[in-house]
Order: C-alpha cells, then structure tokens, then sequence
C-alpha cells in the first residue's frame, strides 16, 4: 500500500520570515546607531533612552524567538510550533508600534522603517494563518 504525502509548508512564508529575518538585522543596527545619534545630537532625557534601548533589546529577543518558531513550525509543518510564533507577533508588533509612534523622539527614518517592518508583520501574519490552517486540517487520527 503506497502513501501519498504532500507538502504543506508554505514557501512564501519561508521566503517572507528569511527575508524578514535579514531585514530585521538592518533594523535592529539602524535603530542602535539612531538611539546613538539622539542621545548625542537631541536633548533625550537619561531615564527614556535606557528604557527604549532595554525595549530594543526585548525586541531583539522576541524577534529572534518569533522568526525561529515560524521557520522551524513551518518547515517541519507542525501547529504548535506555527501558533507559538504567532502569539509572539503580538508583542512584536506592539514595539514596532512604540517605536513608531510612541518615543520620546522618532525620526522619520524610523518612521520609515517601522512601518515597512509593520507590513512585514502583516503579511507573515496572514500567511502563518493559512499554513496552520493547512497543517490542522491535513492531521488525520
């Protein structure tokens, strides 16, 4: 009796959390070299900078753990794996929002870079719904 298994992981979704992983890396050094900037150039106050910069590094956290569940539920098309890194979305997606709008200062470039990063997040959002739509449905017991 032959079996015939089909793949379900979502290459588009692959592509998108890849490309989002190398996106977030530019990200992540630009926003260190404008809290840099600010801090010299701006009158931002002691107390914010190291809250946004201890927010920048939970980010960093969050991201990586995120990206990590995404690839690796996607790949190995298990739900669980998928749903974890959706639940982190959430709080990925509340600290691109502070860090868009929420700041002491926000430059436009972070304004930028936020917003392009918030679409990232969009897109991966909707696509890990349907890849674990999928994964559900195809679990036969």
């Amino acid at each position: 009796m032959t079996e015939i298994t089909f793949k379900l992981s979502s290459t588009p979704l692959q592509v998108l959390l890849y490309l989002n992983s190398w996106y977030f890396g530019a990200f992540y050094l630009a926003e260190i070299l404008m809290f840099i900037y600010k801090g010299v150039s701006l009158p931002y106050p002691s107390d914010n900078l190291v809250l946004d910069v201890v927010l920048l590094v939970i980010f960093l956290g969050l991201e990586t753990l995120r990206i990590f569940y995404g690839w690796k539920g996607n790949l190995c098309e298990r739900s669980l794996a998928s749903c974890a890194s959706l639940f982190i979305l959430f709080p990925c997606v509340a600290l691109a929002v502070y860090y868009l709008l929420l700041q002491t200062f926000v430059l436009r470039l972070e304004f930028i870079l936020c917003a392009i990063l918030l679409c990232f997040y969009s897109l991966e959002f909707l696509l890990g719904l349907l890849s674990v739509s999928s994964f559900s449905r195809s679990k036969v017991y």
